[in-house]
């Protein structure tokens, strides 16, 4: 019998702010920063959707517009699958967006906006090399554990 694999896939979210500094969480459940983001829904729910609810649940902000700049895997190792990654770029919020961020606080335990050197060096390794190349991504990115795949373009 043939049996489809299961592959865990999350969606994630680049919020610049005017200053152009992006926009970091603390999560409360791993150590580091993190971008708006999270695990696609079980019910048939896109990456896309899973990207618009994530940030609205983890800071209050409704994204209504994005371009899909990274798709990223996670290797399978200690026992977890591979996962599979998507990066939204979401443009720029307004002040008083930036104002209105209301964290979930059992998820997250603070939000900042960090000019990029410093947010790249805050964030986790894994998202700081996907986050690092599709803020300068002019297509949409292939990669692989944050990394470019040699013979693969975009």
């Amino acid at each position: 019998m043939f049996v489809l694999p299961e592959i865990p896939a999350s969606a994630g979210a680049i919020l610049l702010d005017e200053a152009g500094r992006l926009l970091i969480l603390k999560p409360t459940y791993k150590s580091g920063w993190t971008i708006p983001g999270g695990v696609m829904e079980a019910d048939g729910e896109t990456p896309w959707e899973a990207c618009r609810r994530e940030v609205a649940e983890e800071t209050g902000l409704l994204v209504d517009h994005g371009r899909l700049v990274c798709v990223d895997t996670r290797p399978a190792k200690n026992g977890a699958k591979l996962g599979l990654r998507f990066l939204f770029h979401c443009g720029t919020v307004t002040p008083e967006q930036a104002a209105s961020i209301r964290i979930q606080e059992y998820e997250v335990s603070d939000h900042r906006f960090a000019a990029i050197p410093e947010a790249l060096e805050l964030l986790r390794p894994a998202i700081r090399r996907r986050v690092k190349k599709a803020l300068r991504a002019e297509s949409c990115l292939y990669l692989e554990n944050g990394r470019r795949v040699p013979g693969v373009t975009g």
